[in-house]
Formats: structure tokens, sequence, C-alpha cells
């Protein structure tokens, strides 16, 4: 059965009551799954209250009660992965397995949140009188608001809900509204696990009129944003004014650079697959090919080889690589940077078009070469299955060119050549630099970028900072 879609307020889900509701439609078979209600101004306001009044006792809270409750939910997240996979299957599209294997990971990241809010520490400070006590606390900031993206839908919420709940703060999330089955789970788990009641709520609606509520609401004392680059400027604008820090995981557009001592093959095959993950719809996918000339041919065949064997449907369908993309607009935007590319030159070495045979948002795997820079998938992210291939020659260069856009999020280098590997993630300015594999995004290691691509990181001992403030305590 398809999750349950409702608000959920001071530990209570809520439907009904004459809201304002939407479809939420399978992008594989454009059937509705079920309706969505939207939060009234009351609703957010009755949020804001729960989640100030549960603040108040929650910061005060034992590590160790933050740490069975996020434990509690690591260990649903495995027993349930299958079913809360499926549904993430049937709202956003991705393949079964990709979606299982969403939640299954994000089991590790409340795991790793569950040790981690145990060890916030603080320091004593050497006094320079002996009578003197200097010390420095952490505490959590208060009041959270954060925002999530529909392509990965129950990935992206529970790295912001675990990481304000272990920091003792309290949350009001506004999740997916194209994809809501997953934020729904993570509430439903959490309300199972014994959470206190206003400590996580959850409203949905439209984006621009909850951001704005929330954000200029006192009561919000800390913004986190992931999505594009354009609205995270705005929420930060809006946050800046009212002087509340922000976390931002904005786009990017991931420079891919295999010199000319690369293996190959190997390169080629790993990125073909890892292009195509979630149709392409992913913030860290490699999204600007830069390859050696002459290693040039050999890859483009091999790249090209293998993303024509890809099998594209229904993600709930046995054998499926890649699913549909999540929206009708993304069709139209992946024809707009094909269009615009041939226009300026580009050839079409593979894909280019949807499937006439498919009713659901199918989009082929692209291959593009003879790409000039200028062309927009060169300057614009893509966000879709679309890989333009680009010649170089010149170590130099082609870092510049990795470094020419505005976005720093991550970037990807082949090479078998230390010194190479040595200059590559030294000069490439990104907040991720993976060498020879694809290695970002484990509960472990901080994610985020740079530049326009964001401020702060999510993951690594850098969780938490983002939810606590310091504070100087002397006393003599």
């Amino acid at each position: 059965m398809y999750e349950d879609l409702a608000l959920y307020i001071n530990g209570e889900f809520i439907t009904g009551g004459g809201r304002e509701s939407q479809d939420i439609i399978n992008p594989s078979t454009l059937e509705v799954l079920g309706k969505l209600p939207h939060a009234t101004e009351q609703d957010l306001d009755n949020a804001l209250e729960a989640a100030q009044k549960a603040f108040e006792s929650w910061r005060h809270s034992s590590p160790m009660e933050r740490s069975e409750i996020l434990r509690k939910v690591a260990q649903m997240s495995r027993d349930q992965a299958d079913e809360i996979g499926r549904n993430i299957t049937l709202d956003q599209g991705k393949p079964l397995y990709e979606a299982i294997g969403e939640v299954k990971s994000c089991a590790d990241h409340a795991d790793w949140h569950a040790e981690e809010c145990r060890r916030i520490y603080g320091r004593i400070i050497p006094p320079r009188q002996p009578n003197v006590r200097q010390m420095v606390i952490r505490e959590p900031i208060g009041v959270c608001a954060a925002f999530t993206p529909w392509n990965f839908p129950y990935n992206q919420a529970i790295r912001k809900i675990c990481a304000t709940i272990g920091a003792g703060c309290t949350i009001i999330i506004k999740g997916p509204e194209d994809s809501p089955s997953a934020v729904m789970a993570i509430a439903r788990m959490f309300h199972e696990a014994g959470l206190p009641k206003g400590v996580l709520n959850v409203v949905w609606g439209v984006p621009a009129e909850i951001s704005d509520k929330l954000i200029r609401s006192p009561i919000v004392r800390k913004v986190s944003f992931t999505g594009s680059v354009p609205v995270g400027k705005q929420l930060a604008a809006l946050a800046g004014a009212h002087m509340k820090p922000i976390t931002m995981e904005l786009g990017g557009h991931s420079p891919v650079i295999v010199f000319e001592d690369a293996d190959v093959e190997r390169a080629a095959k790993m990125l073909a697959r890892f292009k195509i993950r979630n149709a392409g719809q992913v913030c860290i996918s490699p999204t600007r090919f830069y390859i050696h000339q002459d290693i040039f041919e050999q890859f483009k065949d091999t790249f090209t080889q293998t993303l024509a064997d890809i099998k594209v449907d229904d993600g709930l369908k046995e054998g499926t690589d890649m699913g549909p993309l999540a929206h009708e607009r993304r069709l139209t935007s992946m024809q707009q940077f094909v269009d615009d590319a041939t226009q300026k030159g580009a050839k079409v070495l593979l894909g280019g078009e949807g499937r006439d045979d498919q009713k659901g948002y199918f989009y082929m795997p692209t291959v593009l070469i003879d790409v000039p820079k200028e062309a927009r998938v060169m300057t614009e992210e893509p966000f879709g299955p679309i890989a333009p291939l680009v010649p170089f020659t010149d170590h130099q260069e082609v870092i510049q060119e990795a470094n020419s856009l505005p976005y720093g999020l991550s970037s990807y280098v082949f090479t078998n050549n230390l010194q190479t590997a040595h200059m590559a993630s030294n000069e490439i300015q990104a907040g991720m630099v993976n060498i020879n594999h694809f290695g970002s995004a484990l509960p472990e290691a901080p994610f985020g970028g740079v530049k326009d691509s964001g401020i702060g990181s999510e993951g690594g001992q850098e969780t938490f900072d983002g939810y606590l403030v310091t504070k100087y305590v002397t006393q003599v």
C-alpha cells in the first residue's frame, strides 16, 4: 500500500478539514497515487508553537535518549526498506534497487548521528588566573526550518532530521510535494520510536509561501535547504535579513577529467553507470566530461556502448537500469538542452529524445560530442541523463575549464599518476574531489560545496556544526 499522506504536527497525523490538496503522480504510469494535504496558515502557526514548546525540554534531553531514538529509526529503516523503497519508486520514479538502497544507506546516517550526538563536547580553556574557570559550551540553536528536494526524498530529509534531533533542536520540515512518501515514512518511524511530540513536524504546501512564513517567524532560528541555486539564494537572502544561520546544499555542474594515463575502459563504464543513476537527477552527477585527446575515441566508444545497453523502463520492472524523469517539465528541459547544443554545432551520438512507446516521463541516455563551451549544457546543470564529451590536451587548461563556472559541489578525476592526482585534488575548486572512484555522501564524510554550490556541510564530524551555538562561560 502507498504511504498514507498527512501533515505531522505536535505528534499528530492530520488530514481532511477542508484543506487544499494535490494529486501525487507516478511518473512512470501517470497514475494518481494519492492526495497530499496542504498546510493552512493556522497549521504552520501550530507547528511553530509545537516546535518551540518542545524545544524548551528537548534541548535539555540526554544525548543517550536522542541516540536511542535515532538507533531505533535506523533499525526500522533497514526492516522496512523494501516497502519504503517501493513507494519511492512509485512517486519519484527511480529503479526499485536504487530506492531500496537509498533507504538502507540512510540507516547508516541515523546510526552515525546516534553515535556522534553522544560526543558533542565543549572544552576548558586554561585561565590566566588560578581562581578563574573558563568553559566553552556547545548548545542547540533552537527551532530549525528545513526544506528538502524530490530527487533523494528519504536521504535528504533524514540527514537534516537526524542532525537536528541529535543536536537537541526541534524541526519543521517541508519535504518534496512531488515525492512525499519517504518523509511520511520517516515521520511515522520517529513517532513509533517514541520521539516526544513537537520535536519533529512535517508540513506541505506551496513552497514559496511556506518558506516565507517559516523563515520570517522569530521562532525559527536556523534554516537548512537543499535544492537549486536560484531558490537557495532567495532563501539565504531572506534568512540573512533576519540574521539566521543557514546550511545550503545547492546545485552543481560536476566536471569529470579523464587523463591520458587512466584505465580508460574502467573509467568509461563506471561513469556511464553513475551518469544514469536516478536518471541523472543527482546534484553530484557527472555533467561535464573532459577526456584527454589521446584516449578520447576509446572512451567515447565504451561510454556510449555502455549507455546504449541501459534498460529504461518503469522502476518496478525487473532489470530496469534507469527510470523516468520525475516531472513532465524535465522532459521539456532535456530537449531544450539538446536542441541548443545541436543548433550550436554539437552532434548526438546516442539518445537525444524521449520514448514514444511509453506514456511516462522517459528520456533516453544521451551522448553529445563536438559541444562548444558556450552551449547551455556546458554552463547550466542539466539534471538529467545528458553527457557532453569534450577532448582536451593541456592539463592546466582543463583544470581552468573545470573551475570556470560559479559552481563547486563535486568533481571526478581519473588518472594512474600520483602527481596528476595530487595536482588535480589541490587545484579543483569543489567541496568534494573523487579520484578513480565515487566516494561521496557517506555518513562519516562531510557533504557540501563551495562558491554557488552552497554553504556548510552535512555529515562527518561537521554534521552538527550548523545546529549548535558556542557559549563562552567565565567564572571566578
